[in-house]
Order: structure tokens, then sequence, then C-alpha cells
């Protein structure tokens, strides 16, 4: 009897390879990246010419606060990211904190990186 072979499954991680790491690779997205931002997030969003996608993080101290809110909004954006990282295209991303991240609620937070995310994979599908 044969085993069953089960259909490859993708795995969720959030290794080195999905993320932008050095002052260079933040500076190319900044300069030649598109702006997608709402109410808590800016991101910027430039083509990679890989096979996925990257995500970098900025917040900053003025905007969101002491370290234990920084890293809250931080751990946010990278599982939302980490979840999502299969429906957008192979573009790098630049999310930067806005003040009113400060104080939402998480669920707030995630439903905003949602249809963040959507956007991003729909304005840059063809690109």
């Amino acid at each position: 009897m044969q085993p069953t072979q089960r259909p490859k499954q993708r795995r969720l991680h959030f290794g080195a390879d999905l993320r932008l790491r050095s002052k260079p690779q933040f500076d190319a997205v900044y300069a030649g990246g598109r702006r997608i931002d709402d109410r808590f997030f800016a991101l910027r969003v430039k083509p990679n010419g890989l096979d996925h996608p990257r995500v970098g993080l900025t917040v900053a101290v003025k905007t969101a606060g002491n370290a234990v809110a920084r890293n809250r909004l931080r751990r946010l954006v990278r599982e939302s990211f980490r979840l999502n990282q299969f429906e957008l295209p192979a573009v790098d991303v630049v999310v930067a904190a806005k003040f009113p991240a400060r104080e939402a609620p998480a669920s707030s937070l995630r439903a905003s990186l949602a249809t963040l995310w959507k956007r991003v994979a729909s304005s840059c599908a063809s690109s």
C-alpha cells in the first residue's frame, strides 16, 4: 500500500529572506516606491525583481512612544505580513506607523493592514 501524498503546503515563515535589512534596501524603496496609506499606516511599495515580497518596518519613538508600544506595532505588522505573504506580488514594502496607531486596538490595526495588503496586491499585480 502506498502512503497517500499530501499536496505541498506553503510554510508561513518570516525568515531573513522576507525582510529588508539594510539602509540601502530601505533607501531604494523610499526613492522609487509608490505610497499607499490609511489612517494607521503608510506603506512605500516598489517591485523587487525577486520571487517573493519583503517587508521593512519603521516605527518611530515620536510616533509610537515607548519600546513596549513600538514592539507591539512591529509584532502586529510582522504577523499580518507573515499570514498574507502569498497574496502579495514580488515587492519590497516599507511599513511606517502613524500616530493614531499608538492607541488603536489590535483588531483595528489588523483590519487596516489586511486592507492595505489587498491594495498592494491589486495595485502592484501587473508590476
